[in-house]
């Protein structure tokens, strides 16, 4: 039974009818919305997943066989052909780990992480292995620490996990950031001064309202052809949002057309 309830959300459920004498029933309703939900979200997984693998594959193998055969004499093409499978050969690794990278977030999702962590390091850090990738698009990454000079910077959490937030944020920002722009990074609190408040902004072309909830799903691209030439694996921002919740943090997108997308990670301070 498929039921469309007052919230417009659809809701599956299994029902059985037991007969009862004097013109009596007994009805069972069982919800099966979540475990369909959850079925279909792991077939499109897998069908990702398949096509994100097959499409290098595909490229490599035909390469291959033209190496093999019509080509097998042309020293110019095997040099531009090997350049091509060198390139849909990392396209493939960059796949994998992002894939484990997700895998491994989400099945400790639930353990909160207790080390602690200096964040401000973490972003200097990564701020400072990024810069070189935005200097090849003409680009700057400035960095605001508004910390109030009281308050003692430190997160309870894994240095590995806040330092990929971080660099698949920044990587995005360069992505999709207009060239010759500025990144900003601000570090701030939230009113509480309870939460660090870490926000990535970036000028470029914006991202309309209707694709900003979905934009932390698994292989989830608002321009495919764009992710693809950045070399993105569409698995980046679902990773920050499996990170951001095991810290038991929040993560949010606000984003202008033609002005600025921000990415604002917040995250539990120590002793909060």
């Amino acid at each position: 039974l498929t039921y469309l309830r007052y919230d417009d959300v659809q809701h599956e459920y299994i029902v059985k009818f037991v007969a009862f004498p004097s013109d009596y029933c007994l009805v069972f309703m069982n919800d099966v919305t979540a475990h369909i939900s959850f079925d279909k979200i792991r077939s499109e997984f897998v069908a990702n997943v398949s096509h994100e693998l097959r499409s290098p594959l595909t490229t490599l193998t035909g390469f291959i066989e033209t190496l093999q055969t019509t080509a097998a004499g042309d020293a110019k093409a095997r040099v531009e052909f090997l350049a091509i499978m060198q390139e849909e050969a990392a396209r493939m690794r960059r796949l994998i780990d992002s894939l484990l990278s997700l895998s491994r977030v989400e099945s400790q999702e639930h353990l909160h992480p207790n080390d602690n962590v200096q964040m401000v390091d973490v972003i200097n850090e990564v701020a400072g292995l990024m810069s070189y990738r935005a200097v090849q698009r003409g680009m700057k990454i400035e960095l605001s620490n508004n910390l109030p000079q009281t308050l003692s910077p430190i997160v309870p959490s894994k240095k590995d996990e806040l330092s990929e937030v971080m660099h698949n944020l920044l990587e995005n920002a360069i992505k999709y950031g207009y060239g010759d722009s500025t990144i900003k990074i601000n570090i701030e609190t939230d009113e509480l001064k309870k939460m660090m408040k870490i926000s990535v902004v970036n000028s470029g072309q914006g991202i309309e309202e209707i694709h900003l909830p979905r934009l932390t799903e698994r292989f989830y691209r608002v321009d495919k052809a764009r992710t693809r030439k950045f070399g993105g694996t569409g698995l980046g921002l679902a990773i920050v949002k499996h990170i951001v919740n095991r810290h038991r943090g929040r993560l949010q997108i606000t984003s202008d057309l033609g002005g600025e997308t921000v990415f604002t990670a917040y995250f539990p301070l120590m002793g909060a």
